[in-house]
């Protein structure tokens, strides 16, 4: 199974970051100030394979602190990341690292994530940014602002205003299969469940048909081979959307591959509700 981005980019800084701050630990410690020209570290497991390098057109040392200009490093690994960033900053104190200006990871798979700055804090196990965050795979685009991960969790978070376009695994291979979801935030992924979570104000359309999904909570399930949305379980305050005509429940699970929605909970049927003087109004 192909991990999810969120972990392999979190799994990145734990391959390197703490390795290359114990590396300039060790051969900068006593150096009071000291700059490096074409700055280059790599770290290698225990069998003689490299596990991964930074690289760097400068590196000032300043007591605790390592600033490197144009960082260029890679991981290497069950999959090969690069990331690339104007500007780095290793503390060695704590392993924590700090990037910003153009900030770019990429993993072998062609998933990118995109952010103007990113912070990793090594005793919390977070990494973290405020900024504009967005991210690229195979089979889905995510923005949002905002992210949270923790790595040992395998857990992440765009905080808030998350758009994420994300293919639906249908049985119909000629229709345009995307759902487009938005929500005001949070969006958190669980990559154990293989799940994503979008909360508050949160709006699915599904492209091929003009239908629109409004709920309180929607949980998307995806495949696990495909990595395509399975299924979305909605909840509190459902409403869907279909031409003229409105459907209302307390919960509703939408099946992808039959594009077939199941809705529980006091559910009822609007039709045409915008001329009231002939509404009709079934429940079931």
């Amino acid at each position: 199974m192909r991990r999810s981005f969120f972990c392999l980019m979190a799994l990145f800084f734990f391959s390197f970051a703490a390795s290359a701050a114990d590396v300039v630990t060790g051969t900068a410690q006593n150096i009071p100030t000291q700059e490096l020209e074409g700055f280059n570290l790599s770290g290698y497991t225990e069998g003689g394979r490299k596990s991964w390098d930074i690289k760097g057109d400068k590196a000032n040392v300043n007591g605790d602190q390592v600033a490197v200009t144009n960082v260029n490093a890679n991981s290497y690994g069950d999959q090969d990341l690069n990331m690339q960033a104007k500007k780095g900053n290793i503390d060695k104190t704590t392993g924590n690292v700090n990037l910003e200006d153009n900030v770019v990871i990429t993993a072998e798979s062609g998933a990118t994530l995109k952010t103007d700055t990113l912070e990793w804090q090594r005793g919390k196990d977070l990494v973290q940014t405020n900024d504009k965050v967005s991210i690229e795979d195979t089979n889905m685009t995510v923005q949002g602002q905002g992210l949270e991960a923790h790595p040992n969790l395998k857990e992440a978070k765009l905080k808030r205003d998350v758009t994420a376009n994300i293919l639906s695994d249908t049985k119909d291979k000629t229709k345009d299969n995307r759902i487009q979801i938005t929500s005001d935030g949070p969006m958190e992924v669980d990559q154990a469940s293989q799940s994503a979570v979008f909360s508050e104000n949160v709006q699915a359309l599904e492209l091929s048909s003009g239908r629109r999904l409004k709920a309180d909570r929607m949980q998307v399930v995806f495949d696990e081979d495909s990595k395509k949305i399975k299924e979305i379980v909605c909840t509190g305050n459902v409403e869907v959307h279909q031409g003229q005509n409105i459907t209302y429940s307390d919960n509703l699970v939408y099946k992808a591959d039959e594009q077939r929605m199941i809705l529980t909970g006091k559910p009822k049927l609007l039709i045409d509700p915008g001329d009231r003087s002939s509404r009709d109004i079934l429940k079931y």
